[in-house]
């Protein structure tokens, strides 16, 4: 049994729920909508919102992507969406590898035939691209959440940077392509890749927020909290937190604090248990493991505190921070800036600078009258711009567009 048949199902309710048409040809037969990710916890957390409204709204709802936990395809499968299954290694390009995962991802498309294919992250947008072009597919959504590591500032990454202008201009190029981007720099980075792209490309806050499940309350009272969430990720900026740390406890900062993320051993910058453990110990920050709530996590904190240096898209959990009304420290970095506006609703500091960054979090840390104006700002800027059905509403009416398009390919 290949790989992508290990698990894949077509359970009837995704197939479409009563009460729209959009997702319908000639307002009968459901048309399908297939999500290609590169692991399943990624849809969960950033398109299930999406992917339920588009099921509202007539279509049939696919999603391909690898797993990390078996749990997973039982979040996917109680939302009621057809799941299936292929293998995809997120970092590293091994040929034999790699032409598997194109060989799985092929053969799921061909069974499924999509009317349109919305894939997120780099080897889905490339590979998707190139398997719905050669199968017909109508309509592509290609959707960049940050460039990553491999277009950040490193000298080492060139070669594999300009292979990657290569393979994306080729993905961008087509009539029949939308592009999704979060911010500006973003943009500007498809434009350079593809100056034909033009006026396909669409920019969203991300993937929004739901400002009814994050909503404003009192920060706790006692020892201040700085709370930073994250996959731990070197570029996360994890070790600059665990330096500021280690430097405000030794000028005699009372403060606690915290790291919540999950391990990431597929990606190649992750930081392992060990490292998180002297991390931990030298520094003095606590490490929660995943945080499956993240509303409580917010909650529970009086700081949140984001000093990446990834190439983000905009950060979800910057998003929740503000609906949630809690001051945010980031770097002055693309998609952090996007959602913090500088001395309004937090601080930015320089990317990698620990001493900085110490700074910053004392001077929140020393000021809760400041905190809880920043907060009260995000706010407001979380229900003006962030807003998660601003964004599901622009996904919704590129479907329809790209539906009502000829799917020129050219």
């Amino acid at each position: 049994m290949s790989s992508s048949a290990a698990v894949s199902t077509d359970r009837k309710a995704g197939h479409g729920r009563p009460g729209g048409t959009a997702g319908r040809q000639g307002g009968g037969h459901p048309s399908t909508l297939l999500f290609v990710v590169n692991v399943a916890w990624f849809f969960v957390s950033h398109r299930l919102a999406l992917a339920r409204a588009a099921m509202a709204a007539g279509y049939s709802v696919h999603v391909a992507s690898d797993v990390e936990d078996e749990a997973e395809i039982r979040e996917v499968h109680a939302a009621g969406i057809a799941f299936h299954r292929f293998r995809v290694a997120r970092s590293g390009v091994n040929p034999l590898r790699e032409l598997s995962s194109f060989r799985d991802l092929r053969r799921i498309v061909q069974r499924i035939r999509p009317e349109i294919m919305h894939n997120v992250t780099a080897k889905p947008v490339i590979y998707g691209t190139q398997i719905a072009r050669s199968l017909g597919t109508r309509g592509i959504v290609n959707a960049i959440s940050g460039f990553g590591h491999v277009y950040g500032d490193g000298a080492h990454q060139r070669l594999l940077r300009r292979l990657l202008d290569s393979a994306y201009a080729r993905c961008f190029s087509p009539q029949n392509v939308r592009i999704v981007v979060q911010n500006e720099e973003d943009r500007a980075e498809v434009l350079r890749i593809c100056p034909a792209a033009g006026g396909r490309v669409r920019l969203t806050p991300g993937s929004g927020v739901d400002l009814r499940e994050f909503q404003p309350a009192p920060e706790p009272a006692g020892i201040p909290t700085v709370l930073l969430p994250a996959r731990l990720l070197r570029e996360k900026g994890i070790r600059e937190f665990a330096a500021a740390a280690a430097r405000l406890r030794h000028e005699g900062l009372v403060a606690r604090f915290v790291l919540a993320g999950r391990l990431d051993s597929a990606n190649r910058s992750a930081l392992t248990s060990e490292e998180m453990s002297t991390l931990s110990s030298d520094g003095g920050v606590q490490w929660l493991g995943d945080c499956k709530d993240m509303a409580r996590c917010l909650r529970e904190t009086n700081i949140v505190c984001l000093p990446s240096y990834y190439r983000e898209g905009v950060p979800k959990v910057l998003l929740e921070a503000c609906a949630a009304a809690r001051a945010i420290i980031t770097t002055d970095s693309p998609g952090c800036r996007d959602v913090v506006r500088a001395e309004e609703n937090g601080l930015l500091v320089p990317p990698r600078d620990s001493a900085a960054l110490a700074t910053a979090i004392r001077r929140l840390v020393e000021d809760p009258e400041l905190r809880g104006r920043m907060g009260a700002a995000g706010r407001v800027r979380a229900e003006r711009n962030f807003g998660v059905q601003g964004v599901i509403e622009s996904h919704l009416a590129l479907y329809r567009e790209l539906m009502e398009s000829r799917g020129d390919q050219s």
